[in-house]
């Protein structure tokens, strides 16, 4: 029995998201399927970001124990040839038996694109979030700030009465705007459910006026999900880099 780690990047538009749903294909599913015809035994995949649905990754992580022979390094190629088009495996490797994705110290970064334009761009529908109304950057900027740091998110988080602390630490929140596409780019120690989402959708209000950068602060002293702003579309959203802390 060996375990083995997949890197694995997805387009997430025509899936409901990482775990398997009953009523819903998945990327979870498609691993699954194919891992267990690939390899002649029942293959039940742990990923370390459960991905909503239509959100994109370049580099999520799952783990799988086999009794199969074939290397480690070796399942990426013949998984690749097995998977729809729109997920690939970016490398394979073997890990220690005890080692899961989700029990150790991880820095995520997630990008969120939003296209701010006067008319939509369908090259860019897949992958960012649209809008015409025009965004403050500078603005947007400045409230990026108060996120940073070790926080009570509850705020800009939708509520699951199974996550036992709403407190994470952000690392890094960058917005940058290239012609007409301003990129949100958040670095944490962990991300709670919409979090990041909901967190573009904020800033979002702000780059429009609708809020201050002061009022971010106020927002996360206040614990009310009322307070933040709206859950930004999925389709803008990318999950980037994942990186073990030690």
């Amino acid at each position: 029995m060996k375990r083995v780690m997949l890197t694995v990047a997805y387009d997430g538009t025509n899936y409901c998201g990482w775990q398997v749903q009953p009523n819903g294909d998945t990327i979870e599913g498609q691993l699954n399927k194919h891992l267990s015809q690939l390899l002649g035994e029942e293959i039940a995949v742990i990923g370390a970001s459960r991905t909503d649905s239509g959100v994109h990754a370049l580099c999520n992580l799952a783990v799988f124990d086999t009794e199969a022979r074939m290397p480690a390094e070796k399942i990426s190629y013949a998984l690749n040839q097995r998977l729809p088009e729109d997920i690939r495996v970016q490398k394979s490797e073997e890990v220690p038996a005890d080692f899961h994705p989700r029990k150790i110290s991880t820095r995520k970064t997630y990008e969120y694109k939003i296209y701010n334009a006067q008319f939509p761009n369908p090259v860019m529908r897949l992958y960012s979030h649209f809008t015409y109304v025009p965004m403050d950057v500078a603005k947007m900027r400045e409230a990026a700030e108060h996120f940073i740091g070790e926080h009570d998110f509850a705020a800009v988080s939708t509520y699951k009465p199974e996550v036992e602390s709403t407190v994470r630490t952000i690392y890094e929140l960058s917005v940058t705007k290239e012609d007409d596409l301003i990129t949100i780019r958040v670095t944490g120690n962990g991300f709670l459910y919409n979090m990041v989402r909901i967190i573009a959708g904020t800033l979002m209000e702000v780059g429009r006026g609708r809020m201050e950068p002061s009022d971010i602060s106020k927002v996360l002293a206040s614990r009310d999900r009322e307070k933040g702003g709206p859950t930004a579309p999925a389709c803008g959203l990318t999950l980037v880099r994942y990186e073990f802390e030690n």
